[in-house]
């Protein structure tokens, strides 16, 4: 059924392919930009993806600004406001960010903090940063295959004195070029590549799901968990494989654009939890809490779950199950993907596994309480309810 009203918006440019890092110099002069600052991190540069980049706008002409290299796994409002500072004493023009989901929202962060004019991101709490002026131009690479941050208008930045996971919301956040180029994602090890895989299918199944889906994000949605079903596996087998780090690296797009416009739900509340509470990994904290979301939620989303079977298990698993009971194969298909990335890769399967203790849940689920990814879930839930969602997933 189509809403009676909803807004869908995906006005980033992509560029998608084996030498797509190779066209940053163009996008960089039709955006009238001479000095980009690259925000990346140290292990990226350890591991050689940065002269990729760098050799890249060296032969097209690019003198780079600064190198910002200092985002920790977790980033914070201090890296935010400490990046934004280097910008603006480099002269800087533009930001070009080479990175997971921790490098990518700390760019998105300073961008809040640039165009804003503030010194602080923290004056920035529950704006929707809608200004006069336009943000400051915005490239991003992903070198993860599953925050869809590239395409997002979302960040998550840690506020490490509360001990917890801030959101921000806006169209204007999303990065004006997304570009995916399989050399960036081949060296993933195989831990790291299930973790953001369960990720970015994360993303689509509450897209999908959640109750400000509407019929583009659902196709969004759709054609990220048929990418993820087929080369998730190939990608764990041969890391090496370029066509299926690529295929990838396009369903945490297209996760990304669908849950930017349709919002996400109870797990990523959970799961932002998990992280601010006890600095579980995101991609960790998806993969674990999904199945365990989709339970609580299947009463209420059933039919959608029933749908989206088609696509977890493929043609032929949808036709042969009754109608009645395709919800609850979905269900048990996500649960399986899941142990399959745990024999492969290593993946965990419960919070306990990550750390969690019993004692942190009753914190996690209230601080799950205060999270806006929970407005969106299609059964509301109690802090009652969340509690015991996070003890069946210890």
């Amino acid at each position: 059924m189509i809403p009676s009203y909803y807004e869908f918006s995906n006005r980033a440019k992509v560029l998608s392919g084996e030498a797509a890092i190779d066209h940053i110099p163009f996008e960089l002069k039709v955006m009238e930009c001479a000095r980009p600052i690259i925000v990346t991190n140290k292990q990226l540069i350890e591991l050689g993806l940065l002269k990729v980049v760098l050799r890249a706008l060296a032969e097209g002409g690019v003198q780079v600004g600064a190198i910002y290299d200092d985002v920790p796994v977790d980033s914070s409002v201090a890296v935010v406001n400490d990046l934004a500072a280097v910008y603006r004493d480099q002269g800087c023009d533009a930001i070009l960010a080479v990175g997971g989901g921790s490098v990518l929202d700390t760019a998105k962060g300073a961008n809040i903090v640039l165009t804003t004019g503030s010194e602080d991101l923290n004056e920035q709490m529950g704006n929707e940063i809608i200004v006069a002026r336009a943000m400051v131009p915005f490239i991003a690479v992903p070198t993860t295959a599953g925050t869809g941050s590239e395409v997002t208008g979302a960040a998550v930045i840690k506020d490490i004195e509360r001990h917890t996971k801030m959101g921000f919301v806006s169209y204007a956040l999303v990065p004006d070029v997304a570009v995916l180029d399989p050399r960036m994602t081949v060296g993933l090890p195989p831990r790291l590549t299930a973790s953001t895989g369960m990720d970015a299918l994360t993303h689509a199944v509450e897209a999908f799901s959640c109750r400000q889906a509407n019929p583009l994000s659902d196709a969004y949605a759709r054609a990220a968990i048929d990418l993820v079903r087929e080369y998730l596996p190939l990608v764990l087998e041969d890391g090496r494989n370029a066509s299926a780090r690529l295929a990838m690296a396009n369903a945490a797009l297209l996760a990304g654009v669908s849950f930017s416009n349709s919002m996400v739900g109870i797990v990523h509340a959970m799961g932002h939890s998990c992280g601010g509470q006890c600095s579980v990994a995101h991609g960790d904290a998806m993969g674990i809490l999904l199945p365990h979301g989709m339970e609580f939620n299947v009463d209420h989303a059933g039919p959608r779950y029933a749908e989206l079977l088609l696509h977890l298990a493929g043609p032929e698993v949808y036709a042969s199950t009754p109608a009645a009971d395709r919800a609850a194969a979905a269900i048990e298909t996500v649960r399986a993907m899941l142990q399959f990335t745990h024999e492969r890769a290593g993946m965990p399967t419960k919070l306990s596994e990550v750390g969690v203790t019993l004692e942190q849940l009753p914190g996690i689920a209230t601080a799950a309480m205060n999270d806006g990814s929970m407005t969106f879930n299609p059964r509301y839930a109690e802090e009652s309810d969340v509690l015991q969602i996070l003890k069946a997933a210890l």
